[in-house]
């Protein structure tokens, strides 16, 4: 039977995955900036709405609950990165502000119910002695399709001066396609436990929370700034930004996979512990840099420290219980994009005032997580969540008494 193929797996299927949604979304980062700033006369305060308006489907993630009651997991997966890839798509048709907050809408509600559901499969269908390694292999797979979206933003910009419209929608094409391609050739795999179907909170995985609510703060910095840094303060080109993500990808490709291993063998708590740390130095940087080569060496060792994120993730399998998994996953993005939502807005008008003081904030945020991340066990299980600040197992707030 074709379904006993060993290459139709679950975690093959999750590869692929992995590799179809930077097709589309690394086109999307990659023109971004210079597209907003040449065709629609962006400010920082424009791309700070832009992007706060980007987050707002991550911050309503934990509606995928209530649509886990129509569609089974899997199935959504591979609808909302077809969603994904029709938003990039027709991104380059609607070069003005109400346009591309449409598009921006529609390709976000895509991406982070995808990335939620990518999670919570992942969790379900991955060992949880080595789920890190094959974490690790999914990054390395998203960064091999992420050097093809923006090897293609570099030729079809630089080489064959191609319109940003038709950039756009080769990238999303080709995400939208390879999707279809999965849908047809995989099977539908069974969920090893069944999901819960309501919004669930758990006192006993607050440090979770915590961790997933000061990442997603941190992340905007890189996302949102960083970037825009270099395009307006140092005046990189889209081949140049291009150049930049492909040397980013080129090493995550190296250092992914690694990466999952050092988790497994040094633990969660080392690994996030380098993480912060390294970050609290890139900010530093970019609030003090005046070279433009400097501020390239900041951004892609920044890049870098973002594989260490698995640990989070490999953290919250241990001590979770197997039934919370997919609604746990929605509601961490909703947590992770709460300060998301806010910060590029506010930072964006920081940032008119003064770049320097957002990476200072970034440096303050990188701290408080470090003393965060000093609180992992060194076996994180269930019932040994953190080293202080202990809840009795399994005491829940109830869905009802939520206000998300």
């Amino acid at each position: 039977m074709m379904h006993s193929q060993t290459w139709r797996r679950a975690e093959i299927m999750l590869l692929l995955l992995a590799a179809a949604m930077p097709l589309s979304f690394g086109v999307w980062q990659a023109l971004l900036n210079n597209f907003v700033i040449e065709r629609a006369s962006f400010t920082g305060a424009d791309i700070g709405l832009l992007q706060s308006v980007r987050e707002i489907p991550g911050f309503l993630a934990f509606t995928v609950i209530f649509v886990l009651l129509l569609v089974r997991e899997q199935r959504l997966a591979f609808l909302s990165l077809i969603a994904t890839g029709v938003g990039v798509a027709i991104t380059g048709w609607f070069p003005s502000t109400a346009g591309l907050l449409l598009t921006t809408l529609l390709m976000s509600t895509g991406f982070h119910y995808f990335e939620s559901l990518r999670t919570s499969l992942a969790l379900q269908w991955l060992p949880k002695e080595t789920s890190a390694i094959w974490m690790g292999r999914m990054l390395a797979a998203g960064s091999l399709a992420s050097l093809a979206a923006y090897g293609l933003v570099w030729l079809t910009s630089d080489t064959l001066h191609w319109d940003y419209s038709w950039i756009y929608l080769l990238g999303g094409g080709f995400t939208v396609a390879i999707v279809s391609a999965i849908w047809l050739l995989f099977p539908t795999f069974p969920q090893p436990h069944s999901q819960h179907k309501k919004i669930i909170l758990r006192k006993r995985y607050w440090l979770y929370y915590t961790l997933t609510f000061m990442g997603g703060a941190r992340r905007q910095i890189f996302v949102v700034f960083a970037g825009f840094l270099m395009v307006e303060k140092f005046g990189y080109s889209v081949a140049e930004i291009a150049q930049l993500f492909i040397l980013n990808h080129l090493l995550n490709l190296f250092v992914a996979p690694r990466v999952g291993r050092l988790i497994v063998r040094f633990g969660e708590r080392t690994a996030l512990s380098v993480e912060y740390i390294g970050l609290a130095v890139v900010f530093a940087g970019y609030a003090l840099v005046e070279n433009a080569t400097a501020a390239a060496a900041l951004y892609v060792v920044d890049h870098l420290f973002f594989s260490m994120a698995i640990a989070i993730k490999s953290y919250f399998q241990k001590i979770v219980d197997d039934r919370d998994i997919a609604a746990s996953s929605a509601v961490s993005f909703t947590i992770n994009h709460i300060a998301a939502v806010v910060i590029p807005v506010l930072f964006g008008l920081l940032w008119l005032v003064s770049p320097a003081a957002v990476f200072w904030s970034g440096v303050a945020m990188a701290v408080v997580s470090l003393v965060l991340a000093q609180n992992i066990p060194g076996l994180p299980s269930a019932g040994n969540e953190v080293r202080w600040g202990r809840v009795p197992k399994g005491e829940t707030v109830p869905a009802e008494k939520l206000s998300l």
